[in-house]
Order: C-alpha cells, then structure tokens, then sequence
C-alpha cells in the first residue's frame, strides 16, 4: 500500500525549475572529479527524526502524523514505519538508513521482549532490503532516553546499568552485522557530568573505554569489519560531555588504544556548540586519519542548543565537501540527522527537506570542486609555507634532525626578524566568493 500517495518519485529538474519536489542540483549521476554525485554523496535517512519525530517540545506536543495509519506504540506502527521509511528512501533515492535500537520497535520494560522486538522488526527490514539497492549506513543504541541512564551508560556509577548498556550494545551491534551496516556509532548523550563534587571523571572515562574495548572485540568477534565512530558533542543532555569535540574524543582514543578501530561521525551541529566551524572537526579528524561519517544538519547560531535544522547553508556546505574532497571520502556516509521545524509538519514538508538538504550538499560538492580545481587557494597555502621548503632553515628544522642551540643560532646571528607573510584571508575569501556567487 502507498503511504505517501501525492509524492512523485523526485527527480532532478535543474537549477530553474520552480518544482518544490524536484532536485535543483543534487543529479545522482553527475560526474564531480572522476565519480558519481551519488558515489560523493551517500546520503542516508536518520530512522528517529524522520519516521518517529512529531514536533514534540519542551512546550507543546507533537504536531506530525506519524502514524503512518498504525497504533503508535505498537509493533503495527513499527513495522508501518518500516514501510514508511523505505517508500520514502525509494522516492527520494537515498540509498542508506541509520537507526538507534528504540527508534525501530517500542522499548518494553525487560530487555528481553525488547531484543525479541528487535529481531522480529530486523526481519521485517531485511525483507524490504531484498531487491533494493538501499543498505544500513550504521546503527547504535540509545543509551540516553531511559530514566535507568540518567547518570550515564558506560560512565554510570551503577555497575548494574553498565551492564544493561553493554546489553544494549552487544543487541544492536548484532542488528547492524545483520542488516549489513557500514558503521557502528558511539554517541554518549550523557556520558558526562553536571558537577565534579559527585564525580571521579578518570573512573568514568575508564569505563567507557572499557565498554568501548568490549564492543570491538564483540562486533570483530561476530564478523563486523566496518568502523565505528565516536560523534563528538560538548554539552546537552549533560552540562559537560566527555567527547566534547573531535580533538578531545581523537585523544581519549588514543590515550586508550581505540584509535585504530574509531573513527570520528562529525555532526555539524554539534561541532557549532563546541565553538567551533563545522569545517574544524571536520579537518581535525581528517588529518589524525580519523574522518569516517557525517551528520549532515545545522544549527541556529541565536539559539544555543541541538537544533539539528535541515542544512541549507551553502557556503558551509561547500567547506565540508572541500574537506571531504581534501581527505579522499568517507568511510561512511551523509546522515540527515535533522528534523523539520515544528510548523512544517505536513508529508510534502518531509520531503521538501530532504530535498533542500541534498541539494545543499550537491551545490556544495559542486563549488567545493571548482575551488580545489580553480588551484589558487591551494598554491597561496603551499607558497605560504615555502620557507620551510626552500631556505636551508626551513629545511634544517624540518628534517628533525636540528638542535634548540642551532636553530636559535640563526636568530642570534640574524639579530632582527621579518615578519611573514601576509595572510591574505580577505583576498581567499574573496576568491571562495567569485566562485560560489560569480
């Protein structure tokens, strides 16, 4: 049965067209720099947001129908999701999904009925699956909502709730393995702390690199050979997180020996609420080796919480892809971990966002290759640090090989320094600008 009965397949139509459900930019078969739009760009739809969020706030209830024509609560409107969720991947083109356990059935009081749910629905998935071409992107467990993780999962001061976490995750790294997902993601909702007065931050962080280590060896065990992923985030549902942005989780991996098994699933939002550009974590990951997914979202610079807003800001956009583009790919994908905004309630409002958020990220790939083909930024940043390359300084210091005592000889000699060269920052972002706008 047709869930979504007024919503045509959407297709791209160009950058002219007035259709509100038609691509301006996103063309899956595009070739960007040697390989398809669609091969740069494998978007995947977040379970929770999409098929389970109504609009509900801290003011006012839900808003959606998202019923989808079932009890909610029910594994009716489980699996009417399911069918909800893949008609609106096929009208789209996405090709992947992502899910936490408690978006896909209705958690029941004993871990045990829930597992079962989890097979019975998984089943119910990997049927859809069959003969399509859309896949699992990653999966995890939300160790966040019930009340029992209130001070924390892997961070409890409840060794009973730790085990229940390590339940949760061991359950939901075997649904990933059998839905064939790419990834497997950490995102510690409130492995943090509100105060330090009732808190042994160490013990804590021990823990979750405990939890962290079982999983890997579990999810190796059972044949998971993908990645998984910390998602960074400073503050929210706890006042400090432990993985406040990309440097600080890189350094817990590695202080932990994890760093050859994780990598980072940088939100946008998420790295905004650090202090930070979502362009930052993003070229913090990529240059320790560590830039695996995205959650491709934005927020609301006025507003100073998780808004997670479809993205439709270009120029950010256009810097992510750059620096995708810069680091080879992902391992994992573009997950529109957004919702709509509470007044867009309708189904074409659904669709609508995707749209907007694909066709941002089109339209950035598409200048963010311009940029790197246009050549100017990158030779300004090469000659920029020429003197390490061509003085006898430059090449002493870096060679590794040079004392303090002769490298501050150089100085002593010289008596009087240059300055540096100009950075030219208006004159790069003037150049970004004549190719995003000219």
């Amino acid at each position: 049965m047709e869930i979504f009965k007024n919503i045509p397949e959407i297709k791209y139509e160009g950058s002219k067209s007035t259709n509100p459900l038609a691509f301006k930019y996103y063309d899956a078969d595009r070739v960007i720099m040697g390989k398809k739009m669609s091969e740069h760009l494998p978007f995947a739809m977040a379970w929770w947001h999409n098929l389970c969020a109504t609009g509900t706030d801290m003011f006012g209830r839900g808003v959606a129908d998202k019923s989808f024509g079932a009890i909610e609560g029910t594994m009716e409107h489980a699996k009417a999701k399911v069918d909800a969720g893949f008609e609106f991947m096929k009208k789209l083109g996405i090709k992947y999904f992502c899910f936490h356990d408690v978006d896909i059935v209705p958690e029941a009081e004993d871990i045990n009925e829930t597992n079962r749910r989890l097979d019975e629905i998984t089943d119910y998935i990997l049927e859809k699956m069959e003969g399509t071409d859309i896949k699992c992107l990653w999966g995890t467990a939300n160790m966040f909502s019930n009340p029992r993780f209130v001070n924390g999962a892997g961070s409890s001061n409840s060794a009973e709730v730790f085990a229940f976490a390590a339940a949760q995750v061991k359950k939901a790294l075997e649904l990933t393995v059998k839905l064939g997902g790419r990834g497997y993601v950490f995102w510690g909702g409130r492995e943090g702390y509100e105060t330090l007065l009732n808190t042994d931050m160490k013990f804590e962080q021990d823990n979750i690199a405990r939890l962290m280590k079982m999983a890997v060896a579990y999810g190796r065990k059972i044949g998971f050979t993908g990645d998984f992923y910390i998602e960074p985030k400073p503050k929210e549902p706890m006042k400090h997180q432990y993985d406040f942005d990309a440097a600080t989780a890189i350094g817990f991996l590695k202080a932990h020996g994890l760093d050859k098994d994780f990598k980072m699933n940088i939100e946008a939002n998420h790295a905004t609420l650090a202090g930070h550009t979502f362009q930052h974590d993003l070229r913090v990951s990529a240059i320790n080796g560590m830039l695996g997914s995205i959650d491709a979202n934005q927020g609301d610079m006025l507003l100073g919480w998780d808004t997670d807003e479809f993205p439709f800001d270009v120029y950010t956009a256009t810097m992510c892809m750059y620096e995708v583009l810069k680091a080879g790919g992902l391992t994992g994908g573009f997950n529109f971990d957004a919702k709509n905004r509470r007044p867009s309630y309708t189904v074409e409002d659904m669709f609508e966002a995707f749209i907007l958020g694909m066709d941002t990220f089109a339209l950035g790939l598409i200048k963010a290759s311009e940029i790197i083909e246009d050549g100017r930024i990158d030779k300004f940043i090469e000659n920029r640090y020429s003197s390490y390359k061509n003085s006898e300084l430059g090449k002493k210091i870096t060679s590794d090989d040079a004392t303090l005592e002769e490298i501050a000889s150089y100085a002593t000699d010289k008596g009087v320094c240059a300055l540096p060269g100009s950075g030219k920052q208006e004159g790069l972002e003037a150049i970004v600008n004549s190719i995003l706008f000219g």
